[in-house]
């Protein structure tokens, strides 16, 4: 690297870069993106580009890069164009040839990313959830209006133009009040296996640049990249990956309501016996008040024999809105609307939010932050939630069924849910007794605070969970 650059990005890791410029483009100017991470996410990132009016992928970046000659040959092939290949994303940020960012890396990389883009006067559009942890993600607000920056969140569902339409008819008292919100997270996952000895990265990858604020611990996995998610170091689990979508969209029909007053989350991993950490099976319950809101995570298809995904109400991914006269059911992609009797009364089809990487495009040129459909500040709310979920969980114990039974026959759709959970457990034959249930704790949060409220051991050891402990050279800057 440039002594130029390495000097830039020094300072951008202290926190000390200068505010860029804010220039308006011309009508027919192209906004320069670079798509950084493009293992996985980055493959429909870079379709965004391509196909959004007014926008020109010129570099794609990723610390591996055999992952980055493969993604530059398909573009070649599929577009006919030559993108400039770049292993260290800080090279990215020192380019003025670049305008944007979009930031597809894995969760652990977004806020620290985010961060050094605006200060790097980019404008930036970041994957879910926004930020690995609580307090890093309200660093990202403070450096887009410090800044003056175009940042969008990638929670497409508020681009979704069923949804768009669906929610106001909901929110204008047509099926009369909430009175209860689910969200549905049933993948059909498998195990990420378990090995012996630690495993050792492919010579392609820049470990050091891969695992960046992440802590250097041994890998037990078979495979680094993707099952990261399953990793408390470098992931969320599935309430925090595919989560933040469905968080999202029950935040949208409660009104985007700032942080809940009360989270409790329990759940576990099990029947794989692997390397991962993070719960397969997970149920969480928020409180902003009178109506009540469920989260369920399902990761084990219908049982071992059967690879095949459960669902609930015919409904695997989305949101479930019980009202006084009707119940919504849906998620990307729109919905419908059931009577008392499950007939369907009403639908409205989406287009799985097509508009919301043009719609940052847009924002992008013409400067104006509150075009965006998801800015930061919802992205970031919206992250919050399954983060607080998580923190929960792991800030609970491993019990018997009979404690989680005790504490969920105190609700009646707590028990429902448990229930339907248990008999899922059942039919993959899992041994209670040799795996547990992890019963989380109940906390209180302050909204103005962005911490848990308390002042005993369980407040204690919640909120040092609400910030990562970062490698020195790739810490997240407490002031940006």
């Amino acid at each position: 690297m440039k002594r130029r650059t390495f000097l830039k990005t020094s300072a951008l890791t202290a926190g000390a870069f200068y505010i860029g410029s804010s220039r308006v483009y011309a009508a027919h100017e192209d906004i320069r993106v670079a798509v950084i991470g493009v293992h996985g996410k980055g493959k429909s990132a870079i379709r965004d580009a391509f196909r959004t009016k007014g926008a020109r992928l010129v570099t794609i970046c990723d610390a591996d890069t055999e992952v980055l000659a493969k993604r530059a040959k398909e573009i070649e092939e599929d577009y006919g164009v030559k993108v400039q290949q770049v292993q260290d994303y800080r090279r990215v940020l020192d380019d003025p040839n670049i305008d944007a960012i979009t930031i597809t890396t894995p969760n652990h990389w977004h806020a620290l990313m985010a961060i050094q883009g605006c200060q790097a006067s980019k404008d930036v559009y970041c994957e879910k959830p926004v930020c690995h942890n609580i307090w890093e993600g309200r660093r990202i607000i403070e450096a887009q209006q410090k800044y003056n920056r175009i940042v969008q969140s990638g929670l497409q569902n508020r681009s979704d133009d069923g949804l768009r339409e669906a929610f106001p008819y909901i929110l204008e008292g047509n099926l009369g009040k909430i009175q209860m919100v689910r969200g549905l997270c049933y993948k059909n996952r498998k195990g990420i296996g378990k090995r012996n000895t630690p495993l050792i990265p492919d010579k392609s990858v820049d470990y050091d640049l891969w695992l960046g604020p992440a802590k250097d611990e041994p890998i037990y996995r078979d495979h680094l990249h993707y099952d990261w998610h399953w990793s408390w170091n470098t992931g969320n689990g599935d309430i925090g990956n595919q989560g933040p979508h469905e968080f999202d969209i029950i935040r949208w029909i409660l009104g985007d309501p700032g942080h809940p007053s009360e989270v409790v989350s329990f759940g576990g991993r099990f029947a794989w016996n692997d390397a991962g950490q993070t719960p397969n099976m997970q149920l969480a319950s928020l409180s902003w008040g009178d109506i009540p809101v469920l989260f369920e995570v399902r990761d084990l298809h219908i049982n071992p024999k059967t690879p095949t995904p459960s669902s609930y109400k015919g409904h695997r991914i989305g949101v479930i809105i019980t009202c006084e006269g009707g119940e919504f059911r849906g998620g990307r992609g729109g919905g419908s609307i059931y009577d008392e009797n499950n007939k369907k009364i009403k639908t409205w089809k989406g287009d799985a939010g097509f508009d919301h990487y043009p719609n940052f495009i847009r924002a992008v040129k013409s400067r104006d932050p509150s075009s965006l459909r998801c800015p930061i500040e919802t992205g970031y709310k919206s992250s919050v939630l399954p983060h607080m979920c998580n923190i929960s969980y792991r800030a609970g114990q491993e019990v018997g069924k009979k404690r989680v039974e005790s504490f969920t026959k105190k609700d009646d759709t707590l028990l429902e849910t448990y229930e339907r959970f248990n008999k899922h457990l059942g039919d993959w034959n899992v041994d209670f007794k040799s795996e547990k249930w992890t019963m989380g704790r109940k906390l209180r949060f302050d909204a103005n605070k962005e911490k848990f409220r308390g002042k005993n051991e369980l407040a204690k050891v919640a909120n040092a969970m609400i910030k990562d402990n970062y490698r020195s050279k790739f810490s997240v800057p407490a002031i940006v």
